[in-house]
């Protein structure tokens, strides 16, 4: 759950800048059938069985419509939920349920597909020490509700953005002229509390790697045989996380390698939306 800062800081201006792409000075529809106030309900239902995620932006997204917009959850993030259930009571004027409604579901939708999709492969893997991590692989802007979807749904967050840690992949690693200089230069760069992580594609990488001294390897795009050839080579001098095209069909292969993470953009920009509605908007006195 987001704290009462980081919301107004953080997340409010992304949800404002979201309402005034949908409304750019009028929702035309609802101000042509409700041209004055008048209070009103309406329901959440689920549609599809998942992992919910995301209720405290959907209601938020009416609360900066008007303050005195009202939701009562009857679940919470994290929960799991079934086709036809009851999800929360949203109480306010009929003309801001109406044009807050595209804008909440959008992310309701988006969060809890993440959430579901996350807690699938989290399941994959369950019985293993790997954990399971996103990438910066999100949608401009809503690196935020996306990467909390995946913590919602038993993932784990890698770097936020590039201010949090050193990873030096294959460009970083041509500019410098190699893995030994590039992490040299990170050493000498970078705060001593910071981990450099290297992504390497070859065995003859992981070797420079290693006696470079890097603190996690990230193996990547690497066969199967390769991953193994790979770990050995590494033999616990530094973490290993694998990554390159990891989805739901294909992450359990890796279930039996030793390895300390598996990453997955698939997480944020491959995730469907899950099939939630607000329906039997009423009037009420």
């Amino acid at each position: 759950m987001f704290d009462k800062v980081t919301l107004k800081l953080n997340v409010d201006p992304y949800i404002l800048g979201a309402l005034k792409e949908d409304i750019t000075s009028e929702d035309v529809s609802t101000n042509s059938v409700m041209p004055k106030f008048q209070l009103g309900e309406v329901d959440l239902i689920c549609k599809q069985d998942g992992v919910i995620c995301g209720l405290q932006v959907f209601s938020r997204v009416f609360e900066l419509l008007d303050e005195n917009t009202t939701t009562q959850l009857f679940v919470n993030d994290g929960d799991k939920v079934t086709k036809g259930m009851l999800l929360a009571k949203v109480t306010g004027d009929i003309r801001v349920l109406l044009c807050g409604e595209r804008t909440a579901l959008n992310y309701l939708q988006r969060m809890s597909g993440i959430a579901t999709y996350t807690n699938s492969i989290v399941q994959l893997l369950e019985g293993t020490a790997i954990q399971l991590l996103d990438t910066r692989k999100t949608t401009p802007n809503n690196r935020i509700f996306e990467k909390y979807a995946v913590k919602v749904g038993g993932g784990n967050n890698h770097r936020y953005n590039l201010t949090d840690g050193v990873l030096l992949k294959d460009n970083h690693i041509g500019a410098a002229g190699g893995v030994k200089e590039a992490v040299a230069m990170a050493k000498a760069y970078a705060s001593f509390v910071r981990k450099i992580e290297v992504e390497v594609e070859t065995l003859d990488m992981v070797k420079e790697a290693v006696e470079a001294g890097a603190d996690i390897i990230m193996l990547d795009n690497m066969s199967h045989d390769m991953m193994k050839e790979a770990i050995d080579i590494i033999d616990g001098r530094a973490q290993v996380e694998v990554s390159g095209n990891v989805t739901k069909e294909n992450i359990a292969k890796l279930s039996n390698l030793s390895v300390d993470f598996v990453s997955s953009g698939a997480l944020t920009h491959s995730a469907p939306i899950m099939d939630i509605s607000l329906k039997n908007l009423h009037p009420i006195s």
